[in-house]
């Protein structure tokens, strides 16, 4: 247990960075998407997204794609698909979607490039799973440029505020995402 707690408290710890719009951020995701696909059991994915702030063109990120991949279990995940992916070194946790030890967890992956540099986080849910719900903030910023701005101006205010602290940065620009997903829900219950 103890390598454990010390590869998440590792991986809490590393320092991040917000960088301008990278354009090459879309082929980046298509690449690792077809590499997903090509090497895992055919069955296990439904569906491969790219989603958080590297999808949003023009809105400057942590130059990390985010990756959503619907799997068919979560159970196959963790017995086919980790192993493969942990084999090419890729970082694997299994993780609570809330706070340190919440149900339902999900299989969670960091891809780095030679240097130990994050390239990717992929997160692998089921279909059911609260995640989804974060294409809809995706899509407000796409639709709505202020509000990517605003969120923009939040993102390099906390990375000021809280370098070297992923989850002080985390869970200080949660309320604003909350905001926007509810906005989003309650345009699409208007349509």
């Amino acid at each position: 247990m103890t390598e454990l707690h010390d590869k998440i408290r590792k991986a809490e710890m590393e320092p991040f960075s917000i960088e301008r719009y990278n354009s090459d951020w879309p082929q980046m995701f298509e690449k690792e998407k077809q590499h997903l696909l090509s090497c895992l059991p055919k069955g296990i994915i439904r569906r491969i997204v790219h989603f958080g702030s590297t999808s949003v063109p023009g809105l400057a990120a942590k130059p990390i794609i985010d990756m959503l991949v619907e799997v068919a279990s979560l159970a196959r995940t963790r017995e086919c698909v980790a192993p493969i992916l942990e084999s090419q070194g890729y970082d694997y946790f299994w993780r609570p979607t809330w706070g340190d030890d919440t149900p339902p967890f999900y299989a969670w992956f960091i891809k780095r490039d030679n240097y130990g540099n994050r390239t990717h986080h992929i997160h692998m849910v089921e279909s059911d799973f609260e995640h989804w719900d974060r294409l809809l903030f995706r899509d407000y910023l796409i639709m709505y440029p202020e509000a990517a701005w605003e969120y923009e101006q939040l993102k390099f205010k906390l990375e000021k505020e809280n370098l070297n602290n992923r989850i002080e940065y985390t869970i200080r620009k949660g309320e604003f995402i909350e905001k926007i997903t509810q906005l989003a829900k309650g345009c699409l219950q208007e349509k």
